[in-house]
């Protein structure tokens, strides 16, 4: 690792969920509420096993697990994913500046105060609607779009298209995940990584919590 490397640093490319606000648990709720729909049980595994992955194979693998991956015609899974999109959206308008992760404006703050840019590189496509009920739209000066790139995390496209429309070099960027996934996505688009949990060995810098994020920490560690 480059040591030199944080003096480079003119923007933060942050992912959302975990990271900013948790809102991993309204998927989970929604999806819930899709299991009993369709009479699949809802278990620990099978909520763990759908961290991460899309919609439509979040649906699949909910249908196989109670056995009626071939009771339903595309039609009519394209509708349940459909209903369980709109059910997640209604959680997420319950949002409020208060689900804020611990610490996390007081870091936006410092960033924008120190010059810094922002842009969000998150999966999920509702990451708009999030950003507002959070009230933190003003602090992203761009935000990239899921569905345009050709690979998601932990491939690099959405670190490397964030640099992009920031119109900076990857060396000047730095991205924060809370996954391993994305950490590897990070540093596969050759930019500096924040890690935020447990067990993102790969990151360059990392914390434990959201509420230890400051830029004097990062820099710390970067020393």
């Amino acid at each position: 690792m480059n040591k030199m490397s944080f003096a480079e640093i003119k923007a933060f490319a942050f992912d959302l969920d975990g990271v900013i606000a948790d809102t991993a648990r309204f998927h989970g709720q929604a999806w819930h509420q899709l299991a009993d729909q369709v009479g699949t049980e809802w278990t620990p595994e099978l909520a763990d096993g759908l961290k991460g992955v899309g919609r439509m194979d979040s649906l699949e693998m909910i249908l196989k697990a109670g056995g009626h991956e071939n009771d339903y015609t595309l039609a009519e899974k394209e509708a349940l994913a459909t209903q369980k999109n709109d059910n997640y959206l209604r959680l997420v308008e319950t949002l409020t500046p208060a689900d804020i992760l611990p610490g996390m404006q007081a870091f936006l703050d410092e960033l924008k105060a120190q010059g810094y840019r922002l842009i969000l590189a998150s999966a999920s496509k509702n990451a708009p609607k999030v950003l507002g009920y959070l009230k933190l739209s003003e602090y992203f000066e761009d935000i990239v779009d899921p569905a345009k790139l050709a690979h998601s995390k932990p491939a690099p496209d959405i670190y490397l298209q964030a640099a992009k429309q920031l119109g900076l070099q990857p060396n000047q960027v730095i991205g924060v995940e809370d996954a391993q996934a994305g950490i590897q996505a990070i540093k596969a688009a050759g930019e500096l990584a924040i890690g935020i949990g447990d067990n993102l060995t790969d990151a360059d810098v990392t914390f434990a919590t959201t509420a230890e994020v400051s830029l004097a920490a990062i820099a710390s560690q970067l020393s």
